[in-house]
């Protein structure tokens, strides 16, 4: 009987231990940390490696210090100039200090995600059609700072935030499309103004030297019967300068 009740006793304790390390071993990867509670109350923060944990007596939390890519939902956002758009957008963050994210928050990846949109609509909110969709690199900025700034006290780094699209309704595509068509036109337009302008100082120009020489007018005319001559013309119109009809003309008077 007492070697039968002394192996019984010695099965209940192997089984004990067996159980306790069941529940009291702990591994952490090198990328994981374990917040551990004592009695309910913060004792410390431990791993990656081999931890031992107290059953029932702690309690412990494994966090992931890895980098988290959060994808925001479609956002409508209403620009500065009044333009309804939908915007949507890419988070990334990692957390940095374990303790804070899991005792500051109840849950940090939701509570990160909701306060991306509602910042996301912030920040566009404040900025023209145009800069979102040229300056896209100064909103991506100017929204991570602004996360950054609150996700802070929860131990949680935003490190990025990148704009993936902004869609925009038919008639404002429509609109668009008439805005850049008039924007050539109004080019085209000032460039042929332009070079009206040069060509009639440049003509003005001629004309002044030409008033000032009497013989660079004749070779002006010359010059311009070479031309016309060198045409296959039935009707050759000869220039004549004044000057050279006047002693006729005073002859009739």
């Amino acid at each position: 009987m007492n070697i039968e009740y002394d192996w019984l006793g010695g099965g209940a304790v192997l089984i004990l231990v067996v159980v306790f390390f069941v529940y009291a071993v702990r591994i952490f990867r090198e990328y994981e940390r374990g917040v551990v509670f004592t009695l309910g109350r913060f004792w410390q923060v431990k791993g990656p490696g081999l931890v031992i944990i107290i059953p029932v007596i702690q309690q412990v939390v494994r966090v992931d210090l890895r980098t988290v890519v959060l994808e925001v939902p479609t956002q409508d956002v209403i620009s500065r100039d009044n333009v309804s758009v939908k915007v949507s957008a890419v988070v990334y963050l990692r957390v940095i200090d374990p303790q804070k994210a899991i005792i500051q928050v109840v849950d940090y990846l939701n509570a990160t995600s909701q306060l991306s949109q509602t910042m996301l609509r912030s920040v566009l909110g404040k900025h023209q059609l145009d800069d979102m969709l040229a300056e896209r690199e100064k909103l991506n900025t100017d929204i991570q700072q602004a996360l950054d700034a609150q996700t802070d006290s929860w131990g949680i780094k935003v490190t990025n935030v990148e704009i993936k699209q902004v869609d925009l309704t038919e008639s404002m595509i429509r609109a668009i499309a008439r805005q850049a068509e008039a924007e050539r036109e109004r080019r085209a337009k000032v460039i042929h103004a332009e070079g009206e302008l040069q060509a009639s100082e440049k003509l003005f120009q001629a004309a002044k030297i030409l008033a000032q020489e009497p013989q660079a007018i004749q070779l002006r005319y010359l010059e311009t019967l070479t031309v016309i001559g060198a045409d296959k013309n039935t009707t050759i119109v000869f220039p004549l300068p004044l000057d050279l009809l006047k002693p006729f003309l005073e002859k009739v008077k």
